[in-house]
């Protein structure tokens, strides 16, 4: 096999433990490292590379940059959400995206339920009361039981199937909408479909999992907040610019709903004004969610066999646009330099 080059341009993990750079030598992948913080950059990195590799949120990779790099076939984002790569732009070219967004997937799941148990309990407030001197019950009195109560999913992907799985244990009443996949998306996991409506009206709690695209963006609004129960308690665990952040927040002072839990907002670090600081009625932490004991070696591990598959002229496991890049007319970069989905070798010039 010729070599084929992967160009690791940004990261937020720890440097690569050795294993990374030797597996990838057993199948005469180079892997060549400078990590940058403009696309200018990346330019200069990946002039080689067959395939840009990106670990983390960095958004160095920018649209304008793909067509001043003929030689790449794949982009690999290690992570869940795509936002910050181009995916639009690396699909009219034929390029590839995959991700690895089993790699936290528990985790994610795990944290959206810690959230939850952390609202419905006031289990944060208390402890920050006693730590005061306070020991009142009265004023951080749990808000919530789970039994018989209703969890509504919006988006069911992996992440949220997990958290309907881990959750069956409560006694809750799920159900779940995917303005992406349609009405039958939960058909075959024992969770009755509703309507985004149905779900923000009947749901004693709302749990989002859904990545940012353009049909998403501020998709809980004013107008959907005011649909939920004053009671409900609202999780966030996916991408914050999937609330509207001003109207969440008018929403748990005037009391449309009673809490939130949130993992993702709109800017992250968060703002000394953003508004949700000074309320008592949401929990906050800092986009950890996908974060765990096994998170950096699932990380490493699945993009390494990513890495592989590409190189062997597979099409990335877990490939945002395959169809998109299946139906780029001409052929784009994947089908020019002979790889297809079905296994063939990808021959590097």
């Amino acid at each position: 096999m010729n070599e084929f080059h992967v160009a690791l341009v940004a990261s937020d993990l720890p440097p690569a433990p050795d294993w990374v750079t030797e597996r990838l030598a057993q199948h005469s992948i180079q892997l060549h490292a400078r990590l940058c913080s403009r696309s200018d950059q990346v330019e200069t990195a990946a002039d080689n590379a067959d395939v840009i590799w990106v670990a983390g949120g960095s958004r160095v990779v920018t649209a304008d940059l793909l067509p001043k790099l003929p030689r790449c076939v794949a982009i690999l984002r290690t992570g869940s959400g795509t936002d910050n790569v181009p995916v639009e732009a690396a699909s009219q070219l034929g390029i590839m995206v995959g991700n690895t967004p089993e790699a936290m997937m528990h985790a994610v799941a795990e944290h959206t339920l810690g959230l939850l148990f952390d609202v419905a309990r006031q289990i944060a407030l208390q402890d920050r009361l006693i730590r005061q001197g306070v020991w009142d019950a009265r004023r951080a009195y749990p808000r919530s039981s789970f039994r018989g109560r209703t969890l509504g999913l919006v988006g069911f992907g992996r992440i949220a199937r997990l958290v309907a799985k881990k959750a069956s244990g409560l006694e809750l009443n799920i159900l779940a909408c995917d303005p992406l996949l349609g009405e039958d998306a939960t058909a075959d996991f024992g969770v009755a479909s509703a309507s985004l409506h149905t779900l923000l009206e009947q749901s004693d709690f709302v749990s989002l999992h859904l990545p940012l695209v353009e049909g998403t963006r501020h998709l809980i609004g004013e107008a959907e907040l005011r649909r939920m129960k004053p009671t409900a308690i609202l999780v966030n665990t996916s991408r914050g610019q999937v609330i509207d952040e001003a109207a969440l927040a008018r929403a748990l002072r005037a009391g449309w709903i009673a809490a939130a839990g949130l993992d993702v907002l709109e800017t992250e670090p968060m703002t000394a004004e953003n508004p949700l600081r000074q309320l008592e009625n949401v929990v906050l932490t800092p986009h950890i969610g996908s974060y765990s004991d096994v998170y950096v070696e699932n990380c490493w591990h699945d993009s390494v066999q990513t890495l592989i598959r590409i190189a062997q002229g597979h099409a990335p496991l877990w490939c945002v646009n395959l169809a998109a890049v299946a139906a780029c007319k001409p052929p784009g970069r994947w089908a020019q330099r002979g790889a297809t989905t079905n296994g063939k070798s990808l021959h590097v010039a």
